[in-house]
């Protein structure tokens, strides 16, 4: 016979059926689980976000900052919750958080925001798919119509369209406010499926996902297309500055951009960039993003100048920056704090929260590239992070 886990059809999302669970994982491993049981909210609001709960994962949360964002929506000074296990990982963010303000901070723009579901509709050839197509451009105002009746704050923005065979794959991209929205568009993209399906003949069948839309998985398409908001940073570095606290002058970081760019070819890298997955990571798990759109989202293109001065311009593209500061995980208890610390708890604040992680990430590059090349890399690593 198997031992199921407790669960409850009534309050399953409660401190006794917490109790309940550690209970049962005790009686058959002889664990006790102390620290996962320790919290200071009420598991009711985890309802929605976790099932057979049991505690927390408690992971080490450290600030960096101050971090000057010169940013549509961020503007100012910006203290920055980072959970992470990895030691120098917030020291390093902070230094380079020093050096961007002394140089006036990071300008950051959201150039573009779309979240996609992409379904792929099957026919008997290729000419009933192309001529599927025509009627899809034809009757897009309909098929919008259709999807937005589902959502408040998503709406359709266009349809692409890819042929391949006797199939045809919809990209619908919509904006969703300041929910991540992919579960908003997936209903919104099916109403839209079904209405389809019902007002033309040649519709026979069709998978919601056809996988172009790639959730939760890097392509080449979303980097060029965007995947949640397109974020760009970037900031000009006196050749000076930049010795004086990194230690490196900007020609040597420059003449490393072009071997690493050759590494990064020869690896088939999706990032440019030194380790862009590291702040998105440490901020996304801090204020309740979903942290497998790392996938995504860490992918980044890296772009450096040296100007006739000597000034190191440096840049980062994030082409697909999924996250949310309404819904999902950042109402919990935890996740809400830091959230409200940046002033981007709630609705209208997700494009503020985009520019600070992209902020952030930039200050990430900067410090990374100089360790690197100063021989701080392994020194600091030695001494902050190590702890057995």
């Amino acid at each position: 016979m198997i031992d199921r886990i407790p669960r409850s059809k009534h309050n399953d999302n409660s401190a006794e059926m917490g109790e309940a669970r550690r209970d049962f994982v005790k009686q058959r491993t002889g664990v006790n689980l102390e620290h996962v049981g320790s919290f200071s909210f009420d598991p009711a609001i985890t309802a929605g976000n976790i099932e057979n709960f049991i505690g927390v994962a408690q992971v080490p949360m450290g600030l960096a900052g101050p971090l000057l964002v010169n940013g549509e929506h961020a503007q100012g000074d910006f203290y920055v919750p980072m959970a992470t296990a990895e030691g120098t990982l917030v020291a390093s963010y902070n230094r380079g958080m020093r050096l961007l303000r002394e140089v006036g901070g990071v300008t950051v723009s959201v150039v573009d925001d779309a979240m996609q579901r992409a379904p792929v509709f099957v026919f008997e050839n290729a000419r009933q798919a192309r001529d599927f197509g025509n009627w899809i451009d034809e009757h897009f105002d309909e098929i919008r119509q259709a999807a937005e009746s589902t959502t408040q704050s998503g709406k359709l923005r266009n349809i692409e369209k890819y042929a391949a065979a006797r199939m045809l794959y919809l990209r619908f991209n919509f904006t969703t406010g300041d929910a991540a929205g992919q579960n908003m568009v997936g209903k919104a993209t099916f109403v839209a499926c079904e209405w389809i399906k019902a007002n033309n003949p040649m519709v026979e069948k069709y998978i919601l996902s056809g996988a172009m839309d790639t959730d939760k998985k890097h392509s080449t398409l979303n980097t060029l297309h965007t995947r949640g908001k397109r974020v760009i940073a970037e900031a000009t570095i006196p050749n000076a500055l930049l010795k004086s606290i990194m230690g490196v002058d900007s020609e040597t970081l420059f003449k490393m951009r072009s071997i690493t760019q050759v590494g990064s070819f020869m690896a088939g890298s999706v990032n440019t960039g030194a380790h862009s997955a590291n702040g998105i990571t440490a901020v996304f798990m801090a204020t309740g993003q979903d942290v497998a759109n790392v996938a995504e989202s860490s992918a980044a293109i890296m772009f450096v100048d040296v100007n006739a001065a000597g000034d190191y311009y440096i840049s980062i593209t994030i082409p697909s920056m999924i996250v949310a500061t309404y819904g999902g995980g950042t109402g919990l208890a935890t996740q809400k704090e830091c959230l409200e610390m940046l002033g981007c708890y709630g609705k209208g604040k997700v494009r503020k929260l985009a520019e600070i992680i992209g902020a952030t990430v930039l200050a990430g590059e900067i410090s990374l590239s100089s360790a690197v090349l100063a021989g701080d890399w392994v020194t600091s690593h030695d001494a902050l992070g190590r702890n057995r």
